[in-house]
């Protein structure tokens, strides 16, 4: 059976064939790097990484792209609060989210672009759409004619006069069609565009505006709007037609739709073949988990209340395409099917490891049950990934395992090394948990312990008088991999 995928673009289930039949290419829409992530993004993450590994367990070479969007309006709003500007707010963030990403036991994307530093790219593509009339310029601005487009609106299967306008009331009053929107953004940020979204402790609106980046570009100095970075680092990591394309549902419209009309006006080509997008994950009372709503649990939260293994065994106990709900009770099913692999596992190894394990002992029902498993496991990945079903296939081998340890005296060391092995394989390399290793959260816990304890002495010198010995234990941590930073009465680190 060879890979299904549901495209998004078509609502079809549609058979997988990549442009080259020997690698794929694959861009995820990652974060706006302005708040903690939360768990409702470690669920597009998780469910990326096992596609990424899936189709590599298929033979494919993955070419995966994830940006950091580290120029935003809601950066700004957090100046104060987390930095001292746009640039600092993110790079804060951004080291957040790498710390989250490891300890979630992902695979490295190829690369994690970065807005800022594709403006060059995003200022030559808004160009070309203005060469080829699919865009046009407005008081230092430049938007995008969905009028322009005859395929506009065929992601989100709307029809143009249908949509809502886009854009703030003072971008709708210098636009052609409510509809269209920024490729370029004439000057800074104001005041007015952070108000909703700065916290308690952030700077003065008018202070953090202060330190909005800003660009030079034909127009006038500016920002990138925010549709258009995505198919400027696409573009420019991959191709100008991807494989791939997976975010979540809630990006669907605008922003994908944008996507693929900039993408398509500019080139001419198809800009994605295959469009996936991750259901949203729901806290209580059926809401989105976002930042916005403030009802979300950050990925650190998790991995130190559950560990890395649960929260991944959460995650992927719903196909990707479904909403997931989080609560006590979802988590706790998940804490159990975890710590039913691992001890499955665990006495796999044992019994395989044992002096009761025998080389003409041999029982049929396990080893169907392992062979069941493969293939209940492989056409569960192939039927769009859906990684709900191939965790019930390795609980099913466990179950056989167990069964197979209980009642027999003399083990079948074949049996149960293919079972193993099938756990390994599979439980592992696919679904990425880590059998027979330490948490990863656990790890990063007892590093921030031991951080904290060589910060405590530092603090005792700094007190004493002793900065020269305080400056060496500062620099002896940055050599073992952790910043410290000194604000104001405060000292904060960071894993680099």
């Amino acid at each position: 059976m060879s890979l299904r995928v549901t495209n998004s673009l078509t609502g079809e289930r549609e058979q997988f064939e990549p442009a080259d039949p020997e690698s794929v290419l694959l861009y995820y829409c990652g974060l706006t790097t302005s708040d903690p992530a939360h768990l409702g993004h470690a669920r597009g993450w998780v469910h990326v990484d096992v596609m990424h590994r899936w189709l590599e367990w298929l033979g494919y070479e993955v070419r995966h792209v994830e940006n950091f969007t580290d120029i935003n309006e809601k950066i700004v709003a957090r100046v104060g609060e987390v930095g001292d500007s746009e640039t600092a707010v993110a790079e804060s963030y951004i080291g957040d989210i790498v710390r989250d990403m490891r300890s979630l036991n992902l695979r490295r994307a190829e690369v994690y672009p970065r807005v800022s530093e594709h403006v060059p790219e995003i200022i030559d593509l808004t160009g070309q759409l203005l060469e080829r009339g699919y865009a046009y310029e407005s008081n230092g601005s430049v938007y995008f004619d969905v009028t322009a487009f005859e395929g506009y609106g065929k992601l989100s299967n709307q029809e143009v006069g249908e949509m809502e306008p886009q854009g703030t009331t003072e971008e709708r009053a210098e636009k052609r069609h409510p509809g269209d929107f920024a490729l370029w953004k004439a000057g800074g940020v104001e005041p007015a565009e952070i108000a909703e979204h700065r916290h308690k402790g952030a700077a003065s609106a008018d202070e953090a505006v202060e330190t909005a980046e800003t660009f030079d570009s034909p127009w006038g100095e500016g920002r990138p709007g925010w549709h258009i970075e995505c198919s400027a680092m696409s573009t420019t990591h991959l191709d100008d037609t991807i494989d791939i394309h997976v975010g979540g549902q809630d990006l669907v419209f605008p922003h994908h739709e944008n996507e693929i009309a900039q993408s398509e006006a500019a080139t001419g080509d198809t800009f994605a073949r295959y469009w996936l997008h991750v259901g949203l994950l729901e806290a209580a009372g059926d809401e989105k988990m976002s930042s916005s709503l403030g009802n979300f649990e950050t990925v650190t939260e998790a991995l130190e209340r559950y560990g890395a293994n649960a929260v991944r065994t959460f995650l992927l106990s719903t196909a990707y395409h479904s909403r997931a709900t989080y609560s006590e009770g979802t988590v706790s099913e998940a804490e159990s099917r975890w710590d039913r692999l691992k001890r499955g596992h665990e006495r796999a190894v044992a019994a395989a490891d044992s002096v009761d394990a025998r080389t003409k002992t041999a029982d049929e029902t396990l080893r169907t049950a392992v062979t069941e498993t493969q293939e209940s496991f492989e056409a569960a990945m192939n039927d769009d990934f859906n990684s709900r079903e191939a965790l019930a296939a390795l609980l099913e081998l466990v179950t056989a395992v167990n069964t197979h340890v209980d009642a027999t005296g003399e083990y079948d060391y074949k049996g149960l090394r293919a079972a193993v092995e099938t756990l390994e394989e599979f439980g592992a390399g696919v679904l990425g948990l880590s059998f027979g290793e330490s948490e990863p959260a656990g790890e990063v816990d007892v590093a921030e312990e031991l951080v904290e304890l060589v910060l405590d002495v530092r603090e005792q010198e700094r007190a004493a008088g002793n900065y020269d010995r305080a400056d060496a234990l500062r620099a002896e941590l940055g050599e073992l991999g952790v910043e410290v930073q000194d604000t104001g009465d405060e000292t904060e680190y960071r894993f680099e």
